[in-house]
């Protein structure tokens, strides 16, 4: 099926031109678009998109807030950041607001297309500097520094569930390797961040890799 897609951008010309580009693969459909973050709320409560592409700075509500209230509605759309805001700040409240992962715009079309499906299978759009400023991040005093800190103990499942997070992989993938069914690993990925008091699965993975779970066979 195609993926749905909807796209919030303050510039017409850019929002139509992302659109044109989604529109010239029959992997997408776009179900719709706005141009500031109180739109976006509104439109993913009507056309619940797999994947919301969204800039960072738009009138009336900026992308950092549309994307905090929409995570708080526990709806099943992932967010891509596209913006020309390169400050690392910015960028990184938006992936613990809930961002699954973020592109500057002067990023090439094919580049657009294989995040947007990377982000609708569950992984991460993150560069390294990020992905640094979130480590340094679980030093922390309220984030847990060793799976062993976590408020409740991880089971045997869990660590196997966090470590495949660790290579990036979606929930279609670690229920192939694990052999269960992707609905328990959207169970064992929602008690991992309760365990580990972290927000999103970008986190998670990151915190497999400082952990070295991902070095492990």
């Amino acid at each position: 099926m195609a993926i749905r897609v909807a796209v919030v951008d303050d510039h017409h010309l850019f929002r139509k031109g992302v659109i044109g580009i989604l529109q010239s693969s029959s992997d997408f459909e776009v179900v719709g678009e706005a141009e500031n973050g109180r739109e976006a709320v509104s439109l993913v409560q009507s056309t619940h998109p797999d994947v919301l592409i969204m800039d960072l700075s738009m009138p009336l509500m900026n992308g950092l807030e549309a994307t905090r209230r929409i995570h708080e509605l526990n709806l099943e759309v992932k967010i891509l950041i596209l913006t020309v805001n390169e400050e690392e700040s910015s960028l990184f409240e938006a992936i613990k607001q809930g961002a699954q992962g973020y592109m500057i715009k002067t990023a090439d079309p094919d580049e657009l297309i294989h995040a947007v499906h990377s982000v609708a299978q569950g992984e991460a759009v993150v560069p390294g500097n990020l992905a640094l400023r979130i480590l340094s991040d679980f030093s922390k005093p309220n984030r847990p520094s060793t799976v062993g800190d976590a408020v409740e103990p991880l089971t045997a499942r869990e660590i196997e569930v966090l470590r495949e997070l660790g290579t990036g992989a979606s929930n279609r993938d670690i229920a192939k390797r694990l052999f269960i069914s992707e609905n328990t690993v959207r169970n064992h990925v929602r008690n991992i961040l309760d365990k580990l008091h972290i927000s999103n699965r970008v986190e998670a993975a990151t915190f497999a890799v400082r952990e070295g779970l991902t070095k492990q066979p």
